[in-house]
């Protein structure tokens, strides 16, 4: 084989070794070479963040408002995360579930104190599984439907739920779910918000009513006045679950904890991931009362769900939100922004609550 020519060597070196910057288009031509495509090309190259900005490679600014899909609930490069993740990780940064560490216990306890905060239910009748995201923490509430002895479960239209095969089975957009079915059974599809289809879909043969509090998928959908809280009697009524997806809603988006707090209802499952760990992977699947015993030993399982390094950035997150007095932070912004966006001659409707808003 022939030795190659100076110039071939030197294409072959990294950019700045070749004595040229280093440019976004570069980056994307080495990421379609590398990444598998399951994102098109990527829009920008990011290299840093700081608060509410984003800095590309070819050193132009942005405003963020994507928080990378609802998650950095604190901004960029917020200290409190990064002072929480750097002591964590130079402590013990993974152990698997066959231990326990201090930060899984405290945010599994925390989060117990938040999702019954408001009701009369304890503390104590609440359980907490962690995962690593949105969509794990939706299969281990699926696994623990069929715990029930029932199979069917209720979901509403325009609902996103996410991309592995059980979530995607409960995910409404027919081109995400097509291409990979047969998926796990016994859905019945209901139209969002409407509250008398949801009573004839629901009978002694359903496991469970799954709802986004504020729908995110299909635009910023939020549902009739007391929606959830018919969901919560018919579900009581037929013994079936009240299963509430708080992925983007959660840790304080809407302003308040969850979003299903805004009515005053208690479900049996809550989902949560996104804003919880404030740019670090997590996901938690919360058990309220009889729920909490669905999944025992042997049930379900994950290698990397309650790292003590995720942990401790989740509960970061809550205390600077409480610290901060965020959640009418978010309250007053999120007003803000929506009388300002409506006072716009070519808006016609602004949706949403707190921080999450379509337009």
């Amino acid at each position: 084989m022939a030795e190659p020519t100076a110039s071939e060597s030197k294409a072959s070196l990294p950019f700045a070794a070749q004595g040229r910057p280093v440019s976004g288009d570069d980056w994307t031509d080495r990421y379609r070479g590398a990444v598998m495509n399951t994102f098109g090309d990527p829009q920008r190259v990011l290299v840093r963040g700081d608060g509410c900005t984003v800095w590309d490679v070819d050193g132009n600014h942005y405003l963020d408002l994507l928080s990378g899909i609802a998650v950095n609930a604190l901004g960029h490069n917020h200290p409190a995360v990064v002072a929480a993740v750097t002591e964590q990780l130079g402590t013990l940064g993974h152990i698997s579930n066959f231990f326990t560490s201090e930060p899984q216990v405290r945010l599994a306890e925390t989060l117990a104190a938040l999702v019954v905060e408001g009701t009369d239910a304890p503390v104590s009748s609440v359980r907490t599984f962690f995962a690593n995201s949105g969509t794990e923490a939706n299969e281990a509430a699926f696994k623990a439907t069929r715990r029930t002895g029932r199979t069917t479960v209720v979901v509403a239209e325009g609902s996103f739920h996410g991309r592995s095969m059980g979530a995607l089975a409960l995910t409404s957009k027919a081109a995400y779910r097509e291409p990979f079915e047969p998926l796990p059974g016994d859905v019945r599809w209901v139209p969002y918000g409407d509250a008398e289809a949801l009573e004839a879909a629901v009978d002694d043969t359903v496991a469970a009513v799954l709802l986004e509090p504020i729908q995110g998928e299909a635009g910023v959908v939020v549902p009739p006045e007391g929606y959830l809280r018919h969901a919560r009697e018919v579900t009581s009524r037929h013994g079936a679950l009240l299963w509430i997806d708080e992925v983007q809603t959660g840790i304080g988006r809407t302003g308040r904890w969850f979003a299903f707090q805004e009515e005053g209802v208690l479900p049996d499952l809550v989902t949560s991931a996104k804003g919880l760990g404030g740019g670090f992977p997590i996901g938690a699947c919360i058990a309220i009362g009889d729920a909490a015993t669905l999944l025992g030993p042997g049930n379900h399982g994950t290698t990397f769900g309650g790292n003590p390094v995720a942990c401790a950035a989740a509960l970061a997150v809550i205390d600077t939100i409480r610290a901060d007095d965020l959640l009418a932070h978010v309250t007053a912004r999120g007003d803000q922004l929506a009388s300002a966006l409506a006072a716009h001659p070519r808006v016609l409707e602004v949706t949403g609550r707190g921080l999450m808003r379509g337009v």
